[in-house]
């Protein structure tokens, strides 16, 4: 009898919803259309058209430390746990909203004592029951499956949240170790140019001794070889700096890595000219944006529906006696099937006041969801500009280190000559040290550079049918 009722139920509460499947009130999602340029203007070599940069983009630089380092970064870090756990959570409440399309049967026991309380309407007497219980919302006006919905949505969002961070964490873990590679080249710059103040040190102060240069010069070679040393020492800090900056981002806070030569590092693949903008769709925090409009379109639906009445499906089925022998007689069976209603009468514009305030709502994440897929543009534009300025600069800043450094020398034998005072030497050193300088930290922002543009791509890009074969 039990299994017969509680399939009759489930049977009926079937039926409802087929019958009512199409009654959904509130809007059904439908993608904003966002007016975007249909490509980007690229203006890179076409020889580089037929680049592919794979998701795990960081290893175009084949370097066996940066892939040690982020792969670490993105199993270790502590962001990384905070996402999953969102994306659990997220789940949790994804089934906790299917588990209400499924009828709850509960159990419901009393043991009561007592007497009435009419005087003379009866003796003390006992009160038991044992049955089950059911009650099932049937779901007409699309409030559960609104929910579901906005949850499965939250649900995504949630998981492209984790994989914001994850894009966003390699970025600053490859950013962070070309920074640290930079300062090893800088450092190693330094050191040269402080062995050679001091060689220019040591020469002044022989030709002081000779009589040939004065107390004046010697101080100055010695001020700018006081100058190199304290750059070599905040080089070395920086370096430091950079290097706890790793332990923090890879969960590995005791790491040391060793020195290295940012002149190793490779050239990642340039992307296409032309680069067609469909593919900052696949950004995470895009993706992240639309889906958490989807979630907040769903919950307008939700705050609609509470405008009209609920209809539950109630069942009921056990024992009740007066004594516990007789609790589960089958003469003491009972059971019940019935409809409830409950919905609005009178709220004082209630209801219709939070299904304004959910449509503004979702008007606001509307915004925010077309402020990303500009931010995006921006991004994309400005790393390619920025990819393709630095890449055009580099020869510059070489050709400018060749001549600074090929005037020192110069500076410097005309200085021992004495055909010159020292002071073109010392111009000449800090003009060659800038120089030099300048060459790797202009290296460092092209790399950087290119970090950006992989990040703003959503970690990539595969070459398109169009510009195949250029």
């Amino acid at each position: 009898m039990m299994r017969s009722l509680v399939r009759a139920a489930t049977v009926a509460a079937a039926l409802a919803i087929a019958l009512l499947a199409g009654c959904m009130v509130g809007p059904d999602y439908r993608r904003p259309q966002v007016e975007v340029p249909g490509e980007f203007a690229a203006p890179l070599p076409s020889e580089a058209a037929l680049a592919s940069v794979p998701a795990d983009w960081w290893t175009l630089f084949n370097d066996a430390t940066l892939n040690r380092l982020v792969g670490a970064a993105l199993a270790d870090n502590v962001d990384i746990r905070i996402a999953v756990a969102r994306i659990e959570e997220a789940n949790a409440n994804l089934r906790v909203v299917n588990a209400a399309f499924i009828p709850e049967i509960d159990v419901d026991g009393v043991a009561h004592r007592g007497r009435p309380s009419v005087p003379g309407s009866g003796a003390t007497g006992n009160a038991l029951s044992l049955a089950l219980t059911t009650s099932f919302e049937l779901d007409f006006w699309g409030r559960l499956r609104r929910g579901a919905e906005a949850a499965r949505a939250l649900q995504l969002s949630a998981r492209f949240s984790r994989d914001v961070v994850s894009l966003s964490l390699a970025s600053l873990t490859t950013q962070t170790y070309f920074a640290l590679r930079s300062l090893d080249a800088q450092i190693a710059t330094t050191r040269v140019t402080l062995r050679t103040r001091e060689d220019t040190l040591a020469l002044v102060r022989r030709r002081a001794d000779a009589g040939l240069s004065s107390d004046l010069e010697v101080n100055q070679a010695a001020g700018a070889r006081f100058d190199a040393a304290a750059q070599l020492k905040e080089l070395i800090r920086q370096r430091a700096v950079a290097q706890h900056q790793l332990g923090t981002l890879t969960g590995m806070l005791d790491v040391r890595i060793d020195e290295g030569s940012l002149a190793d590092l490779p050239q990642p693949a340039l992307p296409p000219p032309g680069l067609p903008s469909d593919l900052i769709e696949r950004r995470p925090d895009i993706r992240q944006a639309e889906q958490d409009l989807v979630a907040a379109n769903a919950r307008i639906g939700i705050a609609r529906a509470a405008m009209f009445p609920r209809i539950s499906l109630t069942g009921q089925f056990g024992n009740a006696s007066s004594a516990l022998s007789g609790l589960f007689d089958p003469a003491s069976r009972v059971w019940g099937i019935g409809l409830d209603l409950i919905g609005p009468v009178f709220d004082a514009g209630r209801n219709r006041a939070l299904a304004e305030a959910e449509e503004a709502r979702a008007r606001q994440v509307l915004g925010g969801y077309e402020k990303t897929i500009q931010s995006s543009f921006r991004e994309v534009s400005d790393a390619l500009v920025n990819v393709e300025s630095l890449a055009a600069t580099q020869g510059d800043l070489q050709g400018s280190a060749d001549a600074a450094r090929n005037a020192l020398r110069l500076a410097t034998l005309r200085y021992e000559s004495g055909y010159t005072g020292f002071l073109e030497v010392l111009d000449a050193q800090r003009t060659s040290n800038i120089a030099e300088l300048a060459v790797i930290r202009n290296r460092q922002s092209l790399l950087s550079a290119d970090v950006d543009l992989m990040r703003s791509l959503g970690g990539g890009w595969n070459p398109s049918p169009s510009t195949a074969g250029l």
